[in-house]
């Protein structure tokens, strides 16, 4: 049996995976929907990209817009443009056109390539103009550019450098060992950097990536038992739908008597102690990976694995290798153990920068350290507590309430699944909080009841001044629980007070 490839730092994602397509050559990388890849299709399919770029004159590390939607080819493309000397710029397929103008003016890239628009065309590359995009000393050696809009709402244009999202990923395999062989389903979109390392990895080790191009949790359980699937990557609030639907609870003790999938990695939003704990109990033969990481750190900065969470509920566990971390205060000093501040992130893995935003990259990167935004405070040597992010901290009346803090008491309450806490301004209180909840399945959900609940447990400026109820939480573009959207929903009437109401 043939043995993974090697990682070794600098090789750079294309070489890597150029090498894995030579190593197991007929064995299926990618599959899905419409139809599956060999390692030698695959590489067959990134030439043809990276000879189109080549004819066309692409520039060395030039931007090029990469359509996506968790396609076969879409890997294929990526690695096309890598092979070209490209930056990749993934973009979702659904994005609003509105959205798609925004990013394009930001990256100036006059080159596109959508190979499932082009899968029955002789060409796969679209010039977008025929003016060429500046030199940017940034750039150098810079794998992607992907766009995040963070808790400002603008896209930012983060340039991650191979070394970097290559180095990070030689860091994460020494965690979780992937093998060759191994089928990894892909739920998360790849223009999410959570949705790039674990396909990329997976195909560096010669394993098969299941893709699947959206989220339903029917489905999503007849794929983990039919294809055999050893992990999964996912966010908090898949498993929040997925457990929503006591239908689905046959299906879930399927997974567990197959016995075959061996672990869940989950992040891009808080997981929570009651969602652990619930994930835990029903997947009870699969590890629970809790997983904490920015991209502006090519992702994965702290792991919380099995055994952290009996000791550290709720925690996101301890630093991953070469990453160093602090938790500081508004003038960069070290806070004592226990005490709320910003935590902060050293690693030979932090992006080049934004594109085109030097004072904005100035503000994120200071002397090598990275600052993140969210507050956390240290609860034991290394483990960590995140309490929320710093823009998020609601100032009511003077009082500072951290959403995290709060929605992590809602979930407390046994009749509810999820919650999510926001501030809006106020005349009189500088700003009021508002809070969503999502009632568990069965259940009758009366808001009299739970504010009782909370004001023996909460302080009096800490409690809630309206209540929503929903079904869901409000959802961002990479299908993580999106505040922004909330506060719009509130703010347009698009969602209706529940303060005296009782969900059924």
């Amino acid at each position: 049996m043939e043995t993974a490839v090697q990682i070794k730092l600098n090789m750079g994602l294309g070489n890597a995976l150029n090498s894995a397509c030579g190593k197991f050559d007929d064995a299926v990388a990618l599959t899905g929907k419409h139809g599956s890849l060999s390692y030698a299709a695959l590489a067959r399919e990134a030439e043809r990209v990276s000879d189109a770029l080549r004819n066309i004159g692409i520039g060395p590390n030039e931007p090029v817009h990469v359509h996506v939607s968790n396609h076969p080819l879409d890997i294929a493309a990526l690695l096309g443009v890598w092979n070209a000397g490209g930056v990749v710029v993934p973009v979702h397929r659904s994005t609003p056109a509105a959205v798609a103008a925004k990013v394009l003016d930001k990256t100036k890239a006059r080159l596109m390539i959508d190979m499932q628009a082009a899968a029955n065309s002789a060409s796969v590359v679209t010039m977008i103009t025929t003016t060429c995009p500046p030199d940017r000393p940034l750039l150098e050696n810079a794998a992607f550019i992907i766009f995040t809009s963070g808790s400002t709402g603008t896209p930012k244009g983060v340039v991650v450098s191979h070394d970097a999202f290559y180095g990070k990923i030689q860091q994460i395999d020494s965690l979780l060992n992937f093998q060759p062989y191994e089928n990894t389903l892909l739920v998360l979109n790849i223009t999410f950097s959570f949705g790039l390392w674990i396909s990329l990895l997976t195909l560096m080790r010669g394993g098969t990536l299941v893709m699947a191009e959206k989220f339903d949790p029917t489905t999503f359980l007849g794929s983990l038992v039919d294809n055999n699937i050893t992990r999964v990557g996912m966010v908090p609030t898949m498993m929040r739908v997925l457990f929503s639907d006591s239908g689905l609870l046959s299906e879930i003790d399927r997974v567990v008597t197959q016995d075959k999938l061996r672990q869940i990695l989950i992040g891009g939003e808080s997981l929570g102690h009651s969602l652990a704990s619930t994930i835990r109990q029903r997947f009870s033969r699969t590890d629970l990976i809790d997983i904490y990481g920015l991209t502006e750190t090519a992702t994965c900065d702290f792991f919380s694995f099995p055994e952290d969470y009996a000791k550290y509920p709720g925690c996101i566990g301890r630093p991953s290798p070469n990453v160093g971390f602090r938790i500081v205060d508004a003038y960069d000093a070290a806070v004592p153990s226990g005490t709320l501040g910003e935590l902060q992130i050293h690693s030979p893995y932090l992006m080049n920068g934004y594109l085109d935003e030097p004072d904005l990259t100035t503000s994120a990167l200071s002397d090598g350290w990275l600052k993140t935004g969210d507050l956390a405070r240290l609860v034991d040597d290394s483990v960590v507590e995140l309490m929320g992010r710093s823009k998020e901290i609601i100032s009511r009346g003077g009082n500072k309430v951290t959403p995290g803090e709060l929605e992590q008491l809602l979930c407390s309450h046994p009749d509810i699944s999820a919650a999510m806490a926001v501030g809006l301004a106020d005349a009189v209180l500088g700003e009021r909080i508002h809070v969503l909840v999502v009632p568990r399945t069965g259940t009758s959900l009366e808001i009299s009841a739970l504010k009782k609940y909370l004001e023996s447990r909460l302080e009096k400026f800490k409690q809630p001044d309206t209540y929503y109820i929903s079904d869901e939480l409000p959802l961002g573009r990479t299908g993580k629980a999106d505040r922004g959207q909330l506060k719009m929903m509130i703010q347009s009437g698009a969602i209706a007070s529940a303060s005296a109401a009782t969900s059924a």
